[in-house]
């Protein structure tokens, strides 16, 4: 078997570039001691590093002033102030949150667009996805286009074609949505599609709060409910990308009927349209339908107590087969159900233990999302970044000399 060719240098380089931003973007500012030691390079190596990033517009580089230390201190490395920047885009049922996100993860405008039944077809979604774009990219105040589009959506998403199979609560099927938005975007500008659920967890496990943590789940709960999943350190995606969808395992054939087609299935009890039944409210799902009944059940208004009483229990149950099947560390509980773990965390956490085997639910912790509602909006960000992270000089132009 002949033997493999060595790296060359120029590769080597490149892959240390990437280390670098890779880390500043992860963590934000380092010094050049911290990174130093993270790569195990030597300080001459991690300077030509720094360099080569700082004149490709990637970072800048500050020398701290002041302190009591002895010596010269070491130069803080962080993202560049202007440095090129991607568009985000988290589409959900009642609304189209869209904004530029620089490396980081630093928001620099946000554009929200409330939505429903009349404006959710693909070709609409697209339309306003576009328009929102081109805002946010004129927002920024800067003379470039984003590096990419990186787009979360609730419907399972095919790894391999990047299509999405199916949305129901959008009633999409089988739509090519990048495909189509690229359309309406300039030419050559990257698109890139994901699950709302899975790219939550991205967020978390790269930038956010699980980002040491390697068995992860996250429950995202609004209209529709789903899950994504960090595994032994690694996304759980499945073969065909649909792992997750936790929300169209049949729990009852009986029960209430669901958008995907079925009834009785997990989302009927835990999303938010669970909660509006059981507190007698019949009107569409929104975030202040959903406030107004957690308002209520705060004052103690009975029937906004016991409809906050019966999705918790139904909560806890459907984390216990996930704790069974999954055997997390940690499950972060996104969208609605966060809020429903700060009023009943009690009444969750009790179903959890009743109903999930002694071994694997005994260490599990429940905690809500450390970007709060953002995780999706930042893991599509996430999306867009990857390829600028994988080589910074991909989007960035020649190696520097």
């Amino acid at each position: 078997m002949p033997a493999s060719p060595a790296a060359r240098p120029d590769a080597i380089r490149r892959h240390n570039l990437s280390l670098v931003l890779d880390h500043i973007h992860r963590d934000g500012a380092l010094t050049r001691a911290q990174l130093t030691q993270r790569l195990e390079v030597s300080r001459s190596t991690m300077g030509a590093l720094v360099a080569d990033l700082i004149e490709l517009g990637l970072v800048d580089e500050v020398v701290p002033t002041g302190g009591s230390g002895v010596g010269r201190p070491s130069h803080v490395v962080g993202p560049h102030a202007s440095g090129p920047y991607v568009v985000a885009v988290d589409i959900d049922v009642t609304q189209i949150i869209t904004a530029a996100v620089g490396i980081g993860g630093a928001l620099l405008t946000r554009h929200v667009v409330p939505t429903g039944p009349e404006a959710s077809s693909p070709g609409q979604v697209a339309g306003i996805v576009a328009e929102s774009v081109d805002q946010v990219s004129k927002d920024t105040g800067r003379n470039r286009p984003p590096l990419g589009i990186g787009i979360s959506l609730p419907g399972t998403v095919d790894r391999w074609s990047g299509r999405v199979a199916v949305a129901p609560n959008l009633d999409w099927h089988d739509v090519a949505f990048g495909a189509l938005l690229g359309q309406l975007l300039p030419s050559g500008m990257r698109v890139s599609v994901g699950n709302d659920a899975d790219v939550a967890v991205l967020a978390e496990h790269r930038r956010g709060g699980v980002r040491d943590v390697d068995d992860v789940v996250f429950l995202l709960g609004r209209i529709g409910v789903g899950a994504g999943i960090i595994s032994g350190g690694r996304p759980l995606r499945g073969f065909d990308g649909y792992a997750g969808e936790i929300g169209h395992n049949v729990v009852d054939a009986t029960g209430p009927p669901c958008h995907c087609g079925k009834a009785g299935c997990v989302e009927t009890y835990i999303g938010e349209g669970a909660l509006l039944r059981l507190a007698g409210r019949p009107e569409p799902p929104s975030d202040d339908v959903t406030a107004a009944i957690f308002a209520d059940a705060r004052r103690g208004d009975a029937a906004a107590l016991a409809a906050v009483r019966g999705v918790s229990e139904s909560l806890g149950r459907a984390l216990a087969s996930l704790v069974n099947t999954l055997n997390p560390q940690r499950v972060m509980l996104g969208g609605y159900l966060s809020e429903l773990l700060d009023i009943a965390r009690p009444e969750i956490e009790l179903a959890l233990k009743d109903y999930a085997l002694d071994a694997p639910g005994r260490n599990v912790q429940l905690m809500h999302p450390s970007f709060g509602a953002d995780s999706a909006l930042l893991g599509a960000a996430e999306l867009a970044f990857a390829e600028l992270l994988a080589d910074p000089l991909t989007t960035t132009g020649a190696l520097p000399a």
